[in-house]
């Protein structure tokens, strides 16, 4: 179907050459002489762009611009004029016009206009799949080599550009071919991991990443300033593409000056990473050095409820003796509060903001319909969490802070990841429920399946029992008992979570923003 042009000018006989040019190219053009006239074709049939002369006898441009905002507020207006004003520009921005054309114009700057508003969507998919295509190669074969540390976090990011690339087009068939690589880029990296990972913890290798455990050491408590307040946001459970789908909120107000990757430990769980960030410590050494602050999977209660403790610890063993605060924000009731007492918080040389939204979309997105629905998948849980933030207080915050030139730092503890091939394992009543991972003293399960851990203390892990052993689930497997086994693989297929090993779940963001 021919795109349909309404062209309104009062000199429109002078425009005829132009007219002519576009119906060789295969445009409709209506040609009326009024913004009158325009208005009443308008009224009457469809068109898919407008050209409107802003300097017109009668109704006057932005007159008529105002009139058919109300008749088709998304229809896209082209402003064309003598003037360059900067009175004029301001006014037909700000009533929404789609481009701005200074007269003389000539046909192929109509064209590239036409182009830009009414193909730009067929042109921006045609240009990203042959875009991908050609870099679909060169990832393939980086994937299938044998990559160090650095070039696992590269390729990583280069997947999550990939992804958000994707998502603006409408094109399922290549969005498949980089879901497939993806999957063949974590079953790599779980190979990569399970071959390092107790060497990172012991040190016997000669690169390792920045870890739940050291990441603040390393990244944070270097830069907190005796003069200046600090702000660091945990947001529990987010990914580095979800990191990428906010960043473009916060980008009027702070410059991502480091953009890190870090990893979480295993398990990749708030219970564990978390306590890890704070404490400065692997879970094996917080049991013992603080017990009294650590709670092992059977024990009763919150098993995160003593982080503000631990960070307190952390702080100390690091020799920085400074005020400090450490809230959680688990509603939007107890989040308003916290921000209408912002001011108090700017007399501490570091304040510590940990947001739950993300992990509860993540809990609720397996139990609640709704949630599923919209967020059914990888693109839609992204713009879910996109949604979130530009109505959330952490961007208020972030704009408050900004205007105060205050530096952030945002991170996360572990990432998620979409569930959705099954393995079988027999476990005992005092099982832990994780789909992800599972820790006990009676597992029964293939160990070609998943990450066996017969000791838990060769990964600097707690044992519960002297047969207590951890396994981890690999790249998109998941957990699943024999009893019942059909319905609770159909339940939780397809659901995000979070426990194993997969680069969603442990290359997580660490952020470090400057004040524009």
């Amino acid at each position: 179907m021919n795109i349909k042009i309404l062209w309104a000018d009062d000199e429109i006989d002078l425009l005829k050459p132009h007219i002519i040019f576009l119906q060789s190219k295969g445009y409709d053009v209506i040609p009326v002489v009024s913004g009158n006239e325009a208005l009443e074709v308008l009224e009457r049939e469809m068109v898919d762009i407008i050209f409107l002369d802003e300097n017109m006898p009668g109704l006057s441009g932005l007159e008529t611009l105002n009139r058919i905002k109300s008749i088709n507020e998304f229809i896209p207006v082209v402003m064309i004029t003598k003037s360059e004003e900067e009175h004029i520009m301001e006014d037909a921005i700000g009533s929404n016009i789609a481009d701005y054309l200074i007269k003389p114009v000539n046909p192929n700057q109509i064209l590239l206009c036409l182009k830009k508003n009414t193909e730009n969507k067929k042109i921006a998919t045609e240009r990203r799949t042959m875009a991908y295509q050609q870099a679909f190669r060169d990832i393939s074969m980086r994937i299938s080599d044998r990559l160090s540390l650095q070039e696992w976090n590269d390729l990583y990011k280069e997947l999550v550009y990939w992804e958000l690339q994707l998502d603006k087009i409408e094109d399922s068939g290549i969005s498949e071919v980089l879901i497939n690589q993806k999957e063949e880029a974590n079953t790599q990296f779980c190979k990569f991991v399970t071959q390092n990972y107790q060497n990172w913890l012991t040190g016997r290798s000669e690169e390792k990443p920045l870890l739940s455990h050291t990441v603040l050491k390393e990244k944070l408590f270097p830069n907190l300033s005796d003069t200046k307040p600090t702000f660091l946001f945990v947001v529990d459970n987010l990914r580095f593409d979800q990191w990428k789908t906010i960043q473009p909120y916060i980008q009027d107000y702070y410059h991502a000056e480091q953009e890190d990757i870090c990893y979480s430990i295993l398990p990749t769980a708030t219970h564990y990473a978390r306590n890890a960030l704070f404490a400065g410590l692997m879970p094996l050494d917080i049991s013992k050095k603080y017990p009294q602050l650590w709670l092992d999977e059977n024990d009763e209660g919150g098993k995160n409820q003593y982080e503000q403790e631990l960070l307190g610890e952390y702080l100390k063993r690091y020799g920085k003796n400074i005020k400090y605060s450490f809230t959680k924000i688990l509603n939007l009731e107890f989040g308003k509060r916290c921000f209408d007492n912002f001011h108090q918080l700017m007399q501490n040389q570091l304040n510590v903001i940990v947001f739950n939204f993300v992990d509860m979309l993540s809990h609720a997105r397996t139990d609640v319909d709704l949630i599923r629905e919209l967020a059914e998948d990888e693109k839609s849980y992204r713009s879910v969490t996109a949604s979130w933030f530009e109505n959330s207080l952490m961007l208020d915050m972030i704009k408050f802070l900004s205007a105060k030139k205050i530096p952030v730092y945002i991170t996360s503890d572990h990432g998620t990841i979409k569930i959705e091939k099954p393995i079988k394992l027999i476990g005992d009543k005092n099982t832990n429920t994780n789909l992800r991972y599972k820790v006990g003293r009676n597992l029964d399960y293939n160990a070609k399946e998943l990450f066996e851990v017969k000791n838990p203390a060769d990964i600097f892990l707690p044992q519960e029992g002297i047969t207590s052993r951890f396994v981890f689930a690999l790249q998109n497997y998941f957990f699943a008992y024999p009893n019942n086994y059909n319905y609770y693989v159909k339940y939780y297929k397809n659901t995000f979570q979070h426990g194993g090993i997969s680069m969603e779940e442990m290359m997580v963001p660490f952020i470090k923003l400057t004040p524009r």
